[in-house]
């Protein structure tokens, strides 16, 4: 910093990572103070409620049919979490997760305010960095919102001892809680790529509707790619591959290939729709 710099100058440089935490920390909290938000979660908490209600109340095991541990569950309460998420991931997650990335930024430009934002000392890569970080926040919560709420009514309709693994293991109570959170963080990190898909699309238009269909449409059809084995050779680059994994973390001893690899590849579509969110964002005319 210049020598010359006045003290207006040298106390606006030194505001500027408060400022960023500030910003992140108002856009979190509108976000969890919508009731659109609310709502959302109280769905996703309902799939692995149901799901728990359906088994305790059906008088006849599934037969192998229907998601993977569901047969379990009348066994150990706990796989309830994990067979919620399963459900989840193809739609429900994408959706909420579609809604929120996709509103980021076409909800402030429709809303009118996207321009006072920018007016102020927000700054549009700070602006942009805050939104997904903030969808980020929501891919967490959404996720443990499964999770939680799936082991809780596990827990109240259905024993809960020692679980067995896909690989035979047995483990403690414990480890098994432990296991469901990877198995939350795991689906975390796959939400991300998604949600910097919507964050760009969302710099597109002016319409929050419209954005937010378009992520949800994104994400059905990377899964309905991922499905045709004459597309073999595209699948380790669809962002959705490596979605329902989360098998190799119910293993003993874990197996983090797929964790690595679905880390690396959410990772490289944030970087690649984040420069297109950026370059996009920088050029659009949001101030006239």
């Amino acid at each position: 910093m210049s020598s010359s710099a006045t003290p207006e100058e040298t106390n606006a440089v030194r505001s500027r990572p408060s400022l960023g935490w500030a910003l992140l920390g108002s856009e979190i909290s509108v976000l969890f103070r919508r009731r659109r938000t609310w709502a959302m979660l109280a769905v996703l908490a309902l799939v692995p409620i149901l799901i728990a209600v359906a088994v305790r109340l059906s008088r006849s095991p599934s037969g192998g049919r229907g998601p993977a541990f569901l047969d379990q569950v009348t066994q150990n309460g706990l796989f309830v979490g994990v067979v919620g998420v399963l459900i989840s991931i193809p739609l429900f997650l994408p959706l909420t997760v579609g809604v929120v990335a996709g509103d980021a930024i076409a909800g402030e430009a429709s809303a009118g305010t996207l321009r006072y934002l920018l007016i102020g000392p927000a700054g549009r890569v700070r602006l942009l960095v805050v939104k997904y970080l903030a969808s980020a926040v929501f891919c967490l919560a959404s996720t443990l919102t499964v999770v939680v709420a799936g082991t809780l009514i596990g827990v109240a309709l259905f024993p809960v001892g020692p679980t067995t693994l896909l690989s035979g293991d047995v483990i403690a109570v414990p480890e098994s809680l432990v296991r469901s959170l990877l198995v939350a963080v795991y689906v975390t990190i796959s939400l991300l790529g998604l949600s910097a898909i919507g964050l760009f699309i969302s710099t597109l238009t002016d319409v929050p509707v419209g954005a937010m269909a378009a992520t949800v449409v994104l994400s059905i059809v990377s899964q309905v790619l991922d499905s045709l084995p004459q597309l073999d050779w595209l699948h380790p680059w669809l962002f959705t591959h490596y979605w329902l994994g989360v098998g190799d973390l119910l293993r003993q001893p874990i197996s983090w290939d797929s964790f690595g690899s679905n880390a690396i590849l959410q990772a490289a579509y944030i970087v690649l729709f984040g420069a297109l969110a950026y370059g996009r964002f920088s050029t659009k005319d949001v101030l006239s």
